[in-house]
C-alpha cells in the first residue's frame, strides 16, 4: 500500500517542486535545463529497452513520427500551426494517463509482493513527469489547467490500482508499445519546440 500511495503523490510533488524552484531567480535556468535533459532520458528509458528486448527498431520510427509530424503540419498550414502544439500536449497527456494507469495496476496492493527496486524506479520517475507536465501546461493555459493535467495522472493511477484485477496487457502488446513510442516523440516535440518558446517569451513565472 505504501508504494501505491507514494506513486499517487509523486506527480504532485513534481509540480510543487517546479513551483518552489521556479520562484527563485537562480533556479529558473536549472529547472529549464533539467527538463531538457530529463525528457530525452525518460524517453530513452521508456523506448530503448523495448527496442532491444523485442527487437523492434520500428519503435524508433514512431518516436520520430511523434516528434516531427507536428512540425510538418505546422509548415503545411498556418492555421494548423496555432493548434498543433496544444494537440501534441493532449496526445502526450493521453499517453501518460494510459501509462500511469498501467503503473497503478502494477503497484496495486493486490496479488503477490512488489519488488522494491521496481517500485522505487516507478515512483521516482513520476516526480519529474509531474514537473515536466506542469512546465508544459502552466505557461500556455494557467494554473487550473496545469493542476487538472497533473491531477489526471493521479486519477489514472488510482483507477489503475482499483481496477488492477481487471487490467491485463494483451498477449501481443505491440500496438500499445507503438502508441507509447509515438507519445514519447510528441513529448520531445512539445518540450523542445513549443516548450522552449513558452519559457523564453511567455512564461509569467519566468524571472529575468
Amino acid at each position: 500500500m505504501s508504494y501505491f500511495l507514494a506513486a499517487l503523490v509523486a506527480p504532485v510533488l513534481g509540480a510543487l517542486l517546479y513551483r518552489t524552484l521556479h520562484g527563485r531567480n537562480r533556479a529558473v535556468r536549472l529547472v529549464d535545463g533539467f527538463v531538457y535533459v530529463a525528457v530525452p532520458v525518460l524517453v530513452a528509458i521508456q523506448v530503448l529497452p523495448e527496442v532491444i528486448e523485442e527487437r523492434a527498431p520500428s519503435l524508433l520510427l514512431f518516436v520520430a513520427a511523434g516528434a516531427f509530424l507536428p512540425t510538418t503540419f505546422e509548415l503545411a498550414s498556418r492555421s494548423l500551426a496555432r493548434h498543433t502544439d496544444d494537440l501534441a500536449i493532449v496526445v502526450t497527456l493521453l499517453g501518460l494517463v494510459v501509462h500511469e494507469a498501467l503503473e497503478g495496476a502494477a503497484l496495486a496492493p493486490v496479488g503477490g509482493p512488489i519488488e522494491p527496486a521496481f517500485a522505487a524506479a516507478v515512483i521516482l520517475h513520476r516526480i519529474p513527469v509531474g514537473l515536466i507536465l506542469w512546465w508544459l501546461v502552466r505557461p500556455r493555459h494557467g494554473i487550473p489547467m496545469a493542476s487538472a493535467a497533473v491531477g489526471s495522472l493521479v486519477l489514472a493511477t488510482l483507477a489503475g490500482g482499483l481496477l488492477a484485477s481487471r487490467i491485463a496487457l494483451p498477449a501481443d502488446a505491440t500496438g500499445l508499445h507503438l502508441f507509447e513510442a509515438f507519445v514519447a516523440g510528441t513529448l520531445l516535440h512539445v518540450v523542445f519546440h513549443q516548450g522552449r518558446h513558452d519559457h523564453t517569451h511567455h512564461d509569467p513565472d519566468h524571472i529575468h
